[in-house]
């Protein structure tokens, strides 16, 4: 079994860091600010075979997005896992996924981006929806659909 970190975002109505928790006592919650997560990720000093992030996408309601890639100053890094078999795993647990080549310039790009070069391409970011979505029933979905592919494999 891979040693897997699960990274999610502080606060009370973060469904990102809800979810984390839940899912592995092997998690982190990154602080809200560009400064502070760059310092957290940096400073994760245990080795582990993949970081699985999540963070909130207020545009999302039914579906989840898959992240291929992040980027800054005109560069890219993409996640060497397989995001088909995430996306298969979440699709059979009920979860719409959607693979996205997209970065957008926000939080969750910059963690992305500094947990890829950390943990050198061995990271997966998935979005999710707000609390107001990802209601008891879908965390429930969530946490069977990563902990099959991730920790059952």
């Amino acid at each position: 079994m891979s040693k897997v970190l699960f990274i999610g975002f502080k606060g009370k109505n973060n469904a990102s860091g809800r979810l984390a928790e839940l899912i592995s006592p092997d998690h982190l919650l990154l602080t809200n600010s560009f400064a502070g997560l760059k310092k957290e990720i940096d400073s994760i000093r245990e080795d582990y075979d993949l970081a699985v992030m999540f963070g909130v996408d207020k545009t999302l309601v039914s579906f989840v997005r898959l992240e291929k890639s992040a980027s800054m100053d005109g560069k890219r890094l993409y996640s060497k896992p397989e995001l088909n078999k995430f996306a298969e795993s979440l699709r059979s647990s009920g979860i719409d996924p959607v693979i996205s080549d997209a970065p957008v310039r926000c939080l969750c790009n910059e963690a992305y981006w500094h947990a890829l070069v950390r943990f050198e391409g061995q990271a997966v970011f998935i979005h999710i929806p707000t609390v107001k979505y990802a209601d008891e029933a879908f965390i429930d979905k969530m946490i069977v659909s990563i902990r099959k592919s991730v920790l059952e494999s």
